[in-house]
C-alpha cells in the first residue's frame, strides 16, 4: 500500500499560481482598503472579478488548446455540487426577500424576543441552526433560512451583528457535519467504506466539546442584550419559518423546503394585503438579484478549481502531504491536512472530500487508522475550513443576507475555531478510541474493508 501511495503523480506546484493570484487580489485589496479606512473594504474590488483574473492566468499558463481549457473550465463551473449551491443561493434569496416583504422576519424576531430570555438569544440561534442543518443536511439552506431572522434579532436586541451571524454559521456547520443526509457525510462514509451511524458516533464525540464551549461563550456574550417588555407580532406570519423547520426535520429536500417557504410567505403576504401577486414576483426576482455576486463567484471558483486540478496543482498538494507520513498519528494529521488544503483550494467541502477521500483511505489502511475515524476527520476538517474561508459559499451567503463583509464574520466563528482545536487534540491524544465505541476490533473492521 505504501508503494501505491508513493507512485502517485507528484503534480505541478506551478499550477497553483492562478489560485494564489485570486486569493492575493481578493484578500490583498480588501486589506488595503481596510487600512485606508474605506467602508465595506472587501466589497470595493468585486470577488468574482478577482476570481476571473485567476481564471485568465489559468488560461495563459494551462497546457492544451483553448478549447481544452474552455471545456475544463465549463466542466468545473457546471459541476453538480456547484449548480446545487447556486440554486440554493437563488431560492434562499427569494425566500428571504418575499418573507421580509410580507413582514415575516419582523414577526418571527418579535416572537423570539418575547419568548426567549435575552441571555439565551445567541445560544438559541446556534441550537436552532444546528437543529435545522442536521435535519436538512445542508449548511447553505440553514444559513438562508436563519440569517434573516438573526439579522432582525441582532438589530432589536442590540447584539453585534457579526457575532450573531457567526453563531448561526457555527450552528449550521455543526449540523451539516453530523447530518446523516449531508452530502459531506455521504462522501466521507462512501470514500472510506464505513457505516453512517458509526461515523456519526465517532464524529460526535470529537466535535461535541467544541459545541458545548461555544454555547457557554455565547450565553455570556448575550448577557448585554437589550430586551423590551413587549413586542407585537402576527403569529401567522411566523408560519413560513415554522414550516421550513418542520419540513427540514422530516427530511424534505432543501429545494422543496426553500421554494415552499417562499410560496407560503407569498400567499400570506397577498392575503394580508402586503403585496400583490406581481409585487411578490418582483420581490422574488429581487432576491435572485441579491445573490448575483455569490452566484458568479461560486461558478468561477468551481471552474478555476477544475483547471488547477487538470494541471496537477491538487496532485502536488496530495503528494507533498502523503510523502511526510511516518506513523498512525502522522497519518491522521496527514488526512486532516490533505482535506483542509483541498477545501481551501476548491472552496467546496464535498468536492474536497471526494478528491482526497481515496488517498485518505489508502493512508489509513497502511498506517492502521480506523476508517470510521478517517471518515470523521475528513468531514470535520473539510467543514471547519469551508466555514472559515471568506470566499466559501457559506460565508458569502451569510454576508450577502446580512449585508456585511464575510471578513468581519470570521473572528466571530467561535465554533469553527474550537472544533479545529478539538480535532487536533483528538488526533494528538488518540481520542476517542474505536475500541471504546464499537464492539468489533479495529483489525477486524480494517480487514473487512480492505478485502
Amino acid at each position: 500500500m505504501k508503494k501505491d501511495i508513493e507512485k502517485i503523480d507528484k503534480g505541478n506546484p506551478v499550477a497553483l499560481v492562478p489560485l494564489f493570484v485570486f486569493l492575493v487580489l481578493y484578500l490583498g485589496m480588501g486589506i488595503y482598503f481596510s487600512m485606508q479606512g474605506v467602508e465595506m473594504a472587501f466589497y470595493q474590488f468585486p470577488a468574482p472579478i478577482a476570481a476571473f483574473v485567476g481564471i485568465v492566468v489559468a488560461f495563459i499558463m494551462g497546457s492544451g488548446s483553448i478549447q481544452d481549457k474552455v471545456n475544463s473550465f465549463i466542466k468545473g463551473a457546471g459541476e453538480n455540487n456547484v449548480i446545487i449551491m447556486c440554486m440554493i443561493y437563488l431560492l434562499a434569496g427569494a425566500f428571504s426577500a418575499v418573507s421580509q416583504a410580507m413582514g415575516g422576519v419582523d414577526a418571527t424576531v418579535n416572537l423570539g424576543l418575547s419568548v426567549i430570555p435575552s441571555q439565551f438569544l445567541l445560544p438559541g440561534l446556534f441550537v436552532i441552526a444546528a437543529f435545522i442543518a442536521t435535519a436538512m443536511g445542508t449548511s447553505m439552506g440553514t444559513i438562508g433560512a436563519v440569517v434573516p431572522i438573526a439579522v432582525g434579532i441582532a438589530s432589536k436586541a442590540a447584539l453585534p451583528l457579526p457575532l450573531t451571524i457567526g453563531a448561526v454559521v457555527g450552528g449550521a456547520m455543526f449540523g451539516d457535519n453530523l447530518s446523516i443526509i449531508s452530502d459531506t457525510t455521504i462522501a466521507a462514509t462512501q470514500t472510506q467504506g464505513v457505516e453512517m451511524r458509526d461515523k456519526f458516533k465517532m464524529n460526535l464525540l470529537i466535535v461535541l466539546p467544541a459545541a458545548l464551549i461555544t454555547l457557554v461563550f455565547l450565553f455570556f456574550s448575550g448577557e448585554t442584550a437589550v430586551q423590551a417588555s413587549e413586542y407585537s407580532f402576527e403569529l401567522i406570519k411566523v408560519l413560513p419559518y415554522v414550516a421550513v423547520l418542520i419540513f427540514a426535520l422530516i427530511g424534505v429536500n432543501v429545494f422543496v423546503v426553500l421554494f415552499g417557504g417562499m410560496v407560503l410567505s407569498g400567499l400570506i403576504g397577498i392575503a394580508f394585503g402586503d403585496f400583490t401577486f406581481i409585487a411578490m414576483a418582483q420581490e422574488a426576482y429581487a432576491g435572485f438579484n441579491s445573490m448575483t455576486e455569490v452566484f458568479f463567484l461560486s461558478m468561477f471558483a468551481g471552474g478555476l478549481a477544475a483547471m488547477i486540478q487538470k494541471e496537477g496543482g491538487l496532485q502536488y498538494l496530495i503528494h507533498t502531504i502523503s510523502s511526510k507520513i511516518k506513523n498512525s498519528k502522522g497519518a491522521e494529521l496527514g488526512i486532516a491536512a490533505l482535506v483542509s488544503v483541498t477545501d481551501i483550494c476548491t472552496a467546496n467541502n464535498t468536492v474536497a472530500i471526494i478528491i482526497s477521500g481515496p488517498l485518505a483511505k489508502d493512508i489509513a489502511l497502511e498506517n492502521e487508522v480506523d476508517l470510521r475515524r478517517s471518515a470523521s476527520l475528513l468531514d470535520i476538517f473539510a467543514c471547519v475550513w469551508q466555514g472559515i474561508i471568506p470566499y466559501g459559499a457559506q460565508l458569502l451567503l451569510a454576508g450577502s443576507l446580512a449585508e456585511i463583509s464575510p471578513m468581519v464574520i470570521i473572528p466571530n466563528l467561535h465554533y469553527n475555531f474550537l472544533v479545529l482545536i478539538s480535532g487536533l487534540l483528538a488526533i494528538y491524544f488518540a481520542f476517542p478510541k474505536a475500541s471504546d465505541i464499537f464492539d468489533n476490533r479495529v483489525e477486524e473492521q480494517q480487514g473487512k474493508i480492505a478485502n
